[in-house]
């Protein structure tokens, strides 16, 4: 039988960190320690647990068996008869504080529920639940988020450590690198369970283990500017996103899938944000109780009173009507320091100023747009006395003012083929201004979103991913894969009967809920009221989960915990999702360019083919369609993923830490469908390796069994199975997988520890041999060189106590030998003189050479230069006489040039004599340098 060794090192929590590690083991060890009394009171009795409607269970023992009934203890002294198919059995004390409900004796509501209570009172609110990670909101901080811990959950297996949402991220990160297979984190819950603050410390734990993979710390200050940029987006989506609900103070009102995109090194490369579902409506209705998205409150009470003047914000948040009806504080929080937060993030994406100010701009202009005042005239059409705010409005937003007046209570629809200008009540204004401020936010909130992943997305050096995904009902992944691989599995219904409901919102054939939404959006005179009869007719009576009122407009359906009313009013106009073209018109034209962009879609005339289209476009592209779509395309995605479960729970409903309503921790826990998980994990196979993989790691553990040369590492995997003699029962082979039952591969990772260790140890063994054995030669030579050294100190020690000694000493000056050696050393002294003049003899001669072969060089010149102009005056004179001779005359003064060009001549000749003597010279002294040479080579 495979049992599992807990490795944990509960040294950790005296290590720096210390505190919030002992917060993390902290009841772990204690359901570790076998209380003896505890457990022998336990085994005095049969202790039961009893159904309650206002406790949940009840714990007691059976006092009596009569049969289907007993009669139980419980622990409040009161007795009850109850029947025995309406009790379930208690675990033994030992299992208090378990960290994985999966490994409970006894799997039930009320063991699980009493486990999760015992260690949500210990302050763990983390606990695993065989596929999921169960994670209960504590309403309060703990110092286990820290880099520290991060650091201790690094590359751990779960068994190491505590139960964690660190643990979960950890997994899907080297299951991306060891598999290279895309991941996904499904964290889901209901509002104000820890969905988003969960979601945050994943994507800080990946952030840091990939940037500690690219060689930097694991802290997230010193993190690179794509993971720092990843991180800041929260603020960003939280600040225009997420708003105060009756449950959670940071509640996400849309939906988002985050991919991490990786390279091949586990490197992060990009990040993509998708969004769906969110909820614009909050925009301009909020319960008293609840509050408008954060930005609204954040810019009225952290912008500067420049930007706040630009913005055209004179008003407190008691001014405006979007927001005056909502809770305005939240409890712990700053508005003001929240504001100055979003700054600094959208700084950090990447977001200008310019960029800033349009996104605070529309806020603004939502704003505006609430206080817009709307009255009726006699003839009760729409009328506005009062025009600041719609002043404002437009400065904002770049349009004019009497096309936007004029829009809103005057605007023009198409009749047929004509225009006409039709009048407009004041509940119709009104509810065109709340459609525009929600679409406008929409928008903006969108085009938020695009310009966030234009400054993370890196779509071409991705590998791989991890997605973070805040939605239930995906349960059903782990059970599909069981189908692909050709394993036989009987198939574990999550929703139970929940698909005949699934059928009846979703189907098209016969018309589902949806479906019949759909068609009466294009029915020319259809209404709520329309509506909800056609359902009636095709529903009422013929499906258990679908009733009608008795009262309210509307419909029951019967879901997975509870049955829910629908009131229909406002369906087809919602669904329809209207705007009044005339103002998009006009915006889609606006002197601001980002307002303009946000209205594209509407730029142009509407033509007789433009309108066809714009028809034709919200017939098929209703909001429950679009909807429809999106989770389509999500479910694809998904699809393509290894994932990972999160299970958010809401202890109370006061927000109170310490709490625990278990009628309410139960209704979520089923729909939620954790029991059905921890059944999968203990009758399914959750674990699984592909051949290769499993080849990889495991062939270690034997030798010799998989034979040299190429083999299919599906047969490899086989004969790998047959050598460590599992069980068939804990493994089944599928066509590229091995899947494994719960614990199978914890066990194969522990021999295989223990294998790598004990080679580690053996190669170490022989290192530390030879170093020592190194070691001890070394000592031994500078022992024998220390003998030696001793030997001769202690003989010259005896020679200086010997006479004959000392007067040897005394005599050895008068030696020859001692002669000799001063000799030597005066020899050698000469010698080194000798060879310094010698070099430097040879140095000058050198130069000397140099500097003469310079002048022959200049002498030679001034040769060549002389004897030119000699031999011209030689030709000059030649024809000088032989043209006197043919004149048969000589004059006087033709005499003494020829006698003074004679003397010139012997000047010449007694300076070239001259030349030859210093040229004959040089060549001397060059032969007296060539014969010292040689002199000297035949010396040496």
């Amino acid at each position: 039988m495979l049992t599992i060794k807990n490795t944990r090192k509960n040294s950790l929590i005296h290590s720096p960190g210390g505190e919030a590690l002992r917060l993390l083991f902290n009841g772990s060890c204690d359901a570790d320690v076998n209380n003896t009394v505890a457990q022998a009171t336990f085994n005095e009795k049969k202790w039961i647990w009893v159904e309650d409607k206002k406790a949940g269970y009840v714990a007691g023992y059976i006092t009596k068996d009569m049969g289907e009934q007993v009669e139980v203890h419980l622990n409040d002294d009161s007795i009850r008869i109850v029947n025995v198919n309406e009790t379930d059995k208690m675990n033994p004390p030992k299992f208090d504080k378990v960290e994985d409900m999966a490994d409970l004796t006894y799997l039930n509501e009320a063991s699980v529920i009493h486990n999760l209570r015992l260690r949500y009172l210990s302050n763990l609110i983390y606990t695993y639940s065989g596929l999921f990670l169960v994670a209960v909101n504590p309403y309060q901080k703990f110092p286990i988020y820290t880099d520290e811990i991060i650091r201790y959950y690094k590359s751990k297996r779960h068994h190491e450590m505590p139960p964690h949402i660190y643990a979960i991220a950890d997994s899907a990160y080297n299951e991306m690198l060891q598999e290279r297979e895309n991941q996904s984190i499904l964290i889901t819950g209901e509002s104000g369970a820890g969905k988003t603050e969960n979601t945050k410390r994943v994507i800080q734990y990946i952030a840091a283990i990939a940037g500690d993979s690219a060689g930097d710390s694991s802290n997230t200050k010193m993190l690179g500017k794509l993971e720092s940029q990843i991180l800041q987006t929260n603020p960003i989506l939280e600040a225009f996103g997420n708003a105060l609900t009756i449950r959670n103070n940071n509640s996400s009102r849309f939906g988002k899938f985050i991919r991490i995109e990786f390279n091949s090194s586990g490197q992060i490369v990009g990040a993509n944000i998708e969004r769906y579902l969110f909820e614009k409506s909050r925009v301009t209705y909020q319960t008293p109780e609840e509050r408008n998205f954060h930005i609204f409150y954040q810019l009225l009470r952290g912008a500067s009173p420049q930007l706040k003047s630009e913005l055209l914000l004179d008003g407190s948040l008691n001014d405006y009507r979007f927001t005056k009806n909502s809770l305005k504080d939240i409890e712990g929080v700053n508005d003001s320091t929240e504001y100055q937060t979003l700054v600094d993030a959208m700084n950090v994406v990447g977001i200008s100023e310019n960029e800033q100010s349009d996104l605070f701009r529309v806020v603004s202009a939502v704003l505006h747009l609430g206080n817009i005042e709307v009255a009726s005239s006699r003839n009760d059409q729409a009328q506005i006395y009062e025009t600041s705010s719609s002043e404002n409005v437009c400065n904002l937003l770049g349009i004019p003012i009497a096309e936007f007046t004029k829009g809103l209570l005057n605007p023009q629809v198409k009749a047929g083929r004509e225009w006409v200008t039709q009048a407009r009540t004041k509940e119709q204004v009104l509810y065109s201004i709340e459609a525009l401020a929600k679409s406008l936010y929409e928008r903006s909130f969108f085009a938020l979103v695009d310009r966030i992943n234009k400054a993370i997305y890196r779509p071409k050096n991705s590998s791989y991913f991890i997605g973070v995904l805040d939605i239930a009902g995906f349960e059903i992944f782990k059970q599909e894969e069981y189908k692909l691989e050709g394993i036989e599995w009987k198939f574990i219904d999550f929703g139970l009967d929940l698909q005949p409901t699934i059928d009846l919102i979703d189907k098209a054939n016969p018309v589902g809920i949806l479906s019949c939404l759909d068609e009466e959006c294009v029915m020319p005179k259809a209404t709520d009221k329309t509506f909800v009869e056609k359902l009636h007719s095709f529903w009422k009576d013929k499906s258990p989960k679908y009733q009608v009122p008795r009262f309210q407009q509307g419909f029951i359906l019967q879901h997975y915990a509870a049955k829910v009313e629908y009131k229909t009013s406002g369906w087809l106009d919602k669904n329809k999702d209207p705007l009044n073209e005339n103002i998009t018109k006009l915006l889609a034209r606006s002197s601001n360019q980002y307002i303009a962009s946000l209205f594209s879609d509407y730029l142009g005339d509407i033509t007789d083919n433009d309108k066809k289209n714009r028809v034709k476009r919200g017939v098929f592209r209703t909001v429950g369609r679009h909807h429809k779509e999106q989770l389509h395309s999500l479910m694809q995605q998904l699809y393509s993923t290894h994932p990972h479960f999160v299970r958010c729970i809401i202890p109370n409903e006061e927000k109170c830490p310490g709490k625990i309503d278990v009628p309410l921790v139960l209704d979520q826990l089923r729909c939620n469908g954790v029991l059905e998980g921890i059944r999968i994990c203990r009758a399914g196979f959750p674990n699984r390796l592909s051949f290769n993989e499993f080849r990889r790691r495991y062939e270690i553990l034997t030798s010799g069994i998989i034979p040299k040369g190429f083999i299919d590492n599906k047969v490899a995997a086989e004969k790998l199975l047959d050598a460590f003699k599992l069980d068939t029962s804990q493994y089944r082979i599928g066509s590229s997988k091995i899947f494994f039952r719960a614990g199978v591969l914890a066990e194969l990772e522990e021999i295989r520890d223990t294998k790598l260790s004990q080679l580690f140890s053996d190669f170490q063994a022989h290192c530390r041999g030879w170093l020592a054995r190194k070691a001890h030669v070394k000592r031994n030579e500078r022992l024998r060189a220390a003998i030696i050294i001793q030997k001769n100190i202690r003989a010259l020690n005896s020679l200086k106590a010997n006479p004959w000694w000392k007067l040897f000493l005394k005599i050895r000056p008068t030696l020859n030998c001692t002669k000799v050696d001063e000799l030597q050393r005066q020899i050698r002294l000469r010698d080194d003189k000798i060879l310094i003049d010698k070099e430097e003899i040879l140095k000058q001669t050198r130069q000397r050479e140099i500097d003469l072969e310079d002048e022959v060089k200049e002498l030679n010149d001034e040769l060549e230069e002389i004897a030119g102009k000699c031999e011209q005056l030689s030709q000059s004179k030649k024809i000088l006489e032989s043209k006197m001779q043919d004149r048969g005359l000589l004059d006087v003064q033709a005499q003494l040039l020829a006698q003074q060009e004679v003397k010139n001549n012997q000047k010449e000749i007694i300076h070239i004599e001259h030349s030859n003597k210093l040229k004959r010279k040089y060549l001397y002294l060059q032969n007296i340098s060539d014969d010292y040479l040689r002199s000297e080579q035949r010396t040496h």
